[in-house]
């Protein structure tokens, strides 16, 4: 039982970096503890956002990765930011061709 409740601890606390594609096509990159909520603030639901989303709504979630810290959200937010748009695109499909495949 022990276990169970460290699992669940640990999952609430991760932080998640995530990519969003606006409605001109771009992409945003940014990292959250509760994606979710961060979706609702990029679109507008909720006040708050990215100034860089205000303008391109309605914003949707392509990609999202888990990371162990906020540290390591942030730097992997950094590496993917350094992407050209083409090897982004090359990693939201890699994603979605592994989920597919399971």
């Amino acid at each position: 039982m022990r276990a169970v409740l460290f699992l669940r601890y640990s999952t609430a606390m991760a932080f998640h970096v995530y990519i969003l594609r606006c409605a001109d096509a771009t992409f945003y990159t940014g990292y959250a503890k509760d994606v979710a909520s961060r979706l609702a603030l990029h679109n507008g639901d909720k006040k708050g956002g990215a100034r860089y989303t205000s303008g391109r709504r309605p914003v949707r979630l392509i990609y999202t990765e888990a990371c162990e810290s906020k540290s390591a959200a942030m730097q992997r937010e950094y590496a993917i930011k350094q992407l050209s748009r083409i090897e982004k695109q090359h990693l939201i499909r890699s994603v979605r061709r592994t989920k597919n495949s399971v």
